[in-house]
């Protein structure tokens, strides 16, 4: 029964060092400049990671100090907790598998159709109810403003391209370079990479035919009548295209990216819990086993 029940700590302990991934993912994608504006998955993650690692620590009490009524407790718990996260985890793939991308003659970077995503994000995160104080939150940022540094030319604005949003609002991932930042991407061979929601919130659709005066001010649209975000557009830096369709599906491509990213993580960690969980199991029933092989034997011997 003793080294049952230390195969059972040990296993907790497994499952211990499982949740950290877990509330590091979670913190990341808390930590994003889109949840920050969305608040709508910024905690969940960080919460059921901190369960696992409680309940995994209850585990280990139990089964270190052969504690069968909270190893019990801990069988039940982490079996609910396994079965949440792979709810999310089935629920977080399907409503980011489409993706609103589309390519743009003559530019490197790609554009956004709010159409192209699933119409649970659209209805639940960029309802008109919420876009209000996301739209607040966005324009109060200085994602926009970083781009005027960045870009000098049209050329280097347009050979700039899309990527995910891997950093802080103003960082990007860039081309034979580490972690550096937007602003100075102008400088670095027009190699750069412009971050989702820069361009669906900073320009206008390339369909409408703006001239490019420098990365938030255009001008003369020649086919104005391509998109409804033509007439929406405003080169006032406190509108800009934060009220544009183009704007709210660069949001959800950030959103998008960095989930399926996050997934790559959660689905390592459930696996690895679901593993020990069975591994757990077995050496929980061997150990009642041979409690109840020691009683009898015991009662046997009198």
């Amino acid at each position: 029964m003793g080294v049952s029940n230390n195969i059972t700590a040990f296993l907790n302990f497994m499952a211990f060092l499982s949740s950290i991934p877990i509330i590091a993912a979670g913190i990341w994608l808390a930590s994003k400049a889109d949840n920050q504006c969305t608040h709508y998955f910024r905690w969940p993650i960080v919460i059921l990671g901190t369960l696992v690692l409680l309940v995994s620590l209850a585990g280990f009490v139990g089964a270190y100090w052969n504690k069968q009524g909270l190893l019990a407790v801990y069988l039940f718990c982490m079996a609910l907790l396994i079965g949440l996260l792979l709810i999310i985890l089935i629920f977080a793939f399907v409503v980011t598998r489409p993706d609103g991308s589309y390519p743009v003659p003559g530019r490197a970077y790609r554009e956004y159709r709010l159409e192209g995503f699933s119409s649970w994000l659209r209805n639940h995160l960029i309802d008109s109810e919420h876009w209000v104080k996301i739209r607040t939150c966005l324009a109060e940022s200085d994602t926009c403003t970083k781009l005027n540094q960045g870009y000098i030319t049209a050329d280097q604005f347009f050979a700039a391209r899309i990527s995910p949003l891997q950093a802080s609002p103003s960082i990007c991932l860039f081309h034979r370079v580490a972690i550096s930042l937007c602003s100075v991407s102008a400088q670095l061979k027009n190699r750069a990479f412009l971050c989702f929601r820069k361009s669906g919130c900073c320009k206008p659709p390339t369909a409408c035919g703006y001239s490019y005066v420098n990365p938030t001010v255009w001008t003369n649209p020649v086919n104005p009548n391509a998109d409804t975000d033509c007439y929406v557009w405003n080169n006032d830096q406190s509108q800009l295209c934060y009220n544009c369709n183009s704007c709210k599906a660069g949001l959800l491509g950030n959103l998008r990216k960095e989930w399926r990213k996050a997934n790559v993580i959660l689905i390592v960690a459930v696996v690895v819990l679901i593993w020990v969980y069975l591994i757990a199991c077995s050496a929980f029933r061997n150990a009642q086993t041979e409690e109840l092989f020691h009683r009898y034997k015991q009662g046997w011997a009198r």
